[in-house]
């Protein structure tokens, strides 16, 4: 009986505990490490950062993605969007050159971030996330970067057009970023630069400029050796590159305009978003503490002390009555 008694006490802690309701409270804010001094001009690396993938689940019907909270015109919108927003956070903290967003086709870049969207709702945004520079040297190899809401974000439209929700992980992935790039030499950050204006020139003229790169044994690329200061052809190379990097500031722009026309509409889709996952949570919670509750009605019942006399049949009637009701009751809270 003390073990029934027990068990039924256990499960009623546990309904209690189910009852409670965990408040989303605002996260802290994490920003972006700024540079706090002068960088090099040989050693400021310029940054595109390619539209993500958008994670979408291939041979899934609109049922399926429904489930999964995925929206395929939400989520190919998220992926330029996401981008702009990680360019954004790049290049307010001082730390690199010319930071844009461009497409796949744009690589011959100092440094190129590629991702995919893992999970994105207005409760969670997850990114895997890989970042390289021109050499083939991978600073950040396909890592997840995962972080739920700061909810201070979806309390007004005035707070939610000032910081985004997720901005914490944008933060994460430009200090990760920072972090790598300060592990190099400035040798290895002035090869990068190097490396990139050679291999545009060795794709624009690979017979004029070829056997200026080689690669280590490690496979990364290096500098064979340098063009003379004054080769004609090595510098119309170089303005041909000046005018390809005004032709990606264009296109840069395009999605910066995008993502501004978008950022109203997808806050409040995310907004609600979130408040219809946080209900649907909470009637999940409701629902489980019911399901204890019933449990703990039913094992009390089981183990109703027996106090009466074996000769006093009205006690041995009413406690009967007290053990059934209780079955039932807790029966019926399971339904």
């Amino acid at each position: 009986m003390r073990w029934g008694l027990a068990a039924a006490g256990c499960v009623a802690l546990v309904a209690a505990a189910g009852c409670v309701v965990n408040e989303s409270k605002p996260l802290p804010k994490v920003n972006p490490i700024q540079a706090d001094r002068q960088i090099p001009q040989d050693e400021l690396l310029d940054v595109v950062v390619h539209p993500l993938d958008p994670g979408i689940p291939p041979n899934l019907d609109p049922k399926a993605l429904d489930k999964q909270r995925i929206n395929p015109d939400i989520r190919k919108a998220e992926s330029r969007y996401v981008a702009t927003l990680l360019r954004s956070t790049l290049e307010t903290s001082g730390q690199w050159g010319a930071v844009r967003v461009a497409p796949e086709s744009a690589q011959f870049i100092d440094v190129i971030v590629s991702g995919k969207i893992v999970e994105s709702t207005g409760a969670k945004l997850a990114l895997d996330i890989t970042v390289k520079d021109s050499t083939g040297r991978v600073w950040i190899d396909a890592r997840r970067y995962q972080t739920p809401p700061d909810t201070g974000s979806y309390k007004t439209d005035a707070a939610l057009k000032a910081r985004d929700p997720f901005q914490n992980l944008y933060s994460a992935i430009a200090n990760d970023m920072v972090a790598a790039r300060d592990a190099l030499q400035g040798a290895d950050r002035r090869d990068i630069r190097r490396v990139t204006q050679l291999e545009f020139a060795n794709d624009l003229a690979p017979t004029a400029m070829s056997g200026y790169l080689a690669k280590d044994p490690k496979g990364l690329v290096k500098v064979a050796r340098l063009p003379a200061t004054d080769d004609p052809i090595a510098t119309r190379v170089e303005r041909i590159r000046q005018r390809d990097a005004g032709v990606i500031d264009t296109v840069n722009g395009y999605y910066a305009n995008f993502s501004d026309q978008m950022n109203a509409s997808y806050g409040q889709w995310r907004r609600a978003s979130f408040e219809e996952i946080e209900k649907e949570q909470r009637a999940l919670n409701q629902a489980r503490t019911r399901t204890y509750l019933g449990a703990a009605a039913v094992l009390a019942s089981v183990f109703v002390p027996n106090q009466c006399s074996p000769y006093d049949y009205n006690c041995q009637r009413v406690q009967s009555a007290a053990r059934y009701g209780g079955a039932i009751g807790g029966t019926a809270a399971f339904l």
